[in-house]
């Protein structure tokens, strides 16, 4: 694996399966390990989002690693009030054993990577959530045995989305069959889903539903947009993921949200609350192990 995690493009699909194994066996033995893989190490927590699942899952996941996180408000930091990002990554590079950070523009994160010369994990931008999609893809493994291309996910909403975004690289990286169910101004971009034949967009939710084993979606106003929610309420309500669609899908086919979730808007409380068809807990406690997954062959 590459020092730095940025984005799915910088592992392949062996690298992936490493990472499921060693997430499967760290949430298997969480409380028996005596293996410290961070012990003695500082991880840099950069947050300039809200955040609840990624701030807890990677400092719990330093923590139960050996290590100590260190949690770093962006907008307290003097990368915050000036400070170039090379600046903050040489200075910080002497100081820690790898950053974690949570932020708005991707080309930040990659020039902080390009400059540190310690391992960076990309924990959210606005254009990719990688992390995400590591946990996404261990709870379908759990859940089906396999995430290849024998699996169908659909995910409804924003096509542009930094979970679009990742989704599409997760399906070239896997084979899994990925439609992308959205209106034509928010399909999916052309530059990640060129010359993946396995990805789709289609328009018409109902159609895009058809034999799927797995449904996705994400909030339609994200951090950063808000002043676009009039506009988003109204071209998304058609995509919201609910019984209509189930009845579609395969008898079995299950529901993934990257959390938070709001009820009525993008999902149906029906579907949301299912305990036969939801697995957002289970995906949301994987992010712990993903990270750590993460973390332990980057940073240790």
């Amino acid at each position: 694996m590459k020092k730095d995690f940025l984005t799915l493009r910088d592992i392949t699909r062996d690298d992936l399966e490493v990472i499921l194994d060693l997430a499967a066996k760290l949430k298997r033995d969480r409380y028996t390990t005596t293996e410290k893989p961070l012990l003695g190490k500082s991880i840099g927590l950069i947050f300039a989002k809200s955040s609840t699942r990624t701030r807890v899952s990677f400092e719990v996941g330093v923590h139960e690693l050996g290590g100590y996180p260190l949690y770093l408000d962006q907008s307290k930091m003097q990368m915050g009030r000036g400070e170039t990002v090379p600046d903050t990554a040489h200075v910080l590079s002497r100081f820690l054993h790898g950053i974690v950070i949570r932020t708005f523009a991707h080309s930040d994160v990659e020039e902080l990577a390009r400059c540190a010369s310690i391992p960076v994990i990309n924990a959210l931008t606005d254009e990719y959530h990688p992390c995400q999609l590591i946990a996404d893809m261990l709870t379908i493994r759990e859940h089906s045995g396999r995430c290849d291309s024998s699996v169908k996910l659909a995910f409804y909403g924003d096509g542009r989305s930094n979970m679009a975004n990742s989704m599409i690289l997760a399906a070239r990286l896997t084979g899994m069959e990925l439609v992308i169910s959205s209106p034509e101004e928010e399909a999916p971009r052309a530059d990640i889903i060129q010359g993946a034949p396995n990805v789709s967009w289609e328009p018409d939710p109902v159609k895009a539903a058809k034999d799927v084993d797995y449904f996705y979606t994400d909030v339609w106003v994200s951090m950063g947009f808000e002043e676009e929610r009039a506009r988003r309420m109204k071209i998304f309500t058609p995509y919201q993921v609910n019984e209509k669609l189930f009845a579609v899908a395969h008898k079995d086919a299950k529901f993934l949200h990257c959390l938070p979730a709001h009820r009525g808007e993008e999902v149906s409380a029906g579907i949301m609350d299912d305990p036969e068809r939801s697995l957002v807990f289970d995906e949301a406690e994987n992010r712990l192990h993903a990270h750590k997954a993460l973390m332990s062959l980057l940073m240790k």
